[in-house]
C-alpha cells in the first residue's frame, strides 16, 4: 500500500548556467509530496491501526528534515561564487547552501536522500520511502524515486 502527504514552501534559488530567466534570483511556491509504501498496520488499540503511517506524522518527519530548513530560505549552489558572496552580506539571511545547483531535479534527489533513512521502517510495518516529487510550479515537477537513488 502506498500513501502520499503533501507539504508547501517557499524558497528562492537561481539555475547559474540556464539559458533563460531562471539564471535570476528569483523564488517559488514549491510543494513536496512524499510517498510511502508499507504495509497497512492491522493491531486492534494501536493508534496507527488500519494506516501504513498516521498523515500527522509524515507530515511532522517531512517537516524537521527538509521544509522547516528550507521554507523561506534561498536555495544556493555553493559553486555559484556571486550569489554565495552576495547573500553572506545579508545580516541573517537564511541560505542553505547545497552540493548541486538548485534545480527541481537536485531538490528531489537531495529531498529523497534526507528523508529516506527518517521514514525507514519506523512504524515496523516495512515502512519505506517510494517518491519524493518536487513542484517547483504547479505545471513543473521531478520526482526521486528509490529506483533512481539506488541506480
Amino acid at each position: 500500500m502506498q500513501i502520499t502527504r503533501r507539504l508547501e514552501f517557499d524558497a528562492g534559488h537561481r539555475i547559474p548556467d540556464h539559458q533563460s530567466q531562471c539564471r535570476h534570483l528569483h523564488g517559488h511556491r514549491y510543494a513536496i509530496e512524499i510517498t510511502l509504501a508499507g504495509t497497512v498496520i492491522d493491531a486492534a488499540g494501536n493508534p496507527a491501526n488500519g494506516m501504513v503511517m498516521d498523515f500527522s506524522d509524515v507530515k511532522t518527519l517531512a517537516q524537521r528534515h527538509v521544509v522547516a530548513a528550507w521554507d523561506h530560505a534561498f536555495l544556493a549552489w555553493r559553486e555559484d561564487a556571486a550569489v554565495v558572496a552576495f547573500l553572506a552580506t545579508l545580516p541573517a539571511h537564511k541560505t542553505v547552501l547545497l552540493d548541486h545547483v538548485p534545480t527541481a531535479e537536485n531538490l528531489a534527489r537531495i529531498a529523497f536522500a534526507t528523508l529516506a533513512p527518517v521514514y525507514r521502517d519506523s512504524y515496523g510495518n516495512h515502512l519505506k520511502l517510494e517518491r519524493v516529487r518536487i513542484y517547483e510550479t504547479p505545471n513543473c515537477w521531478a520526482d526521486a524515486t528509490r529506483e533512481d537513488i539506488a541506480a
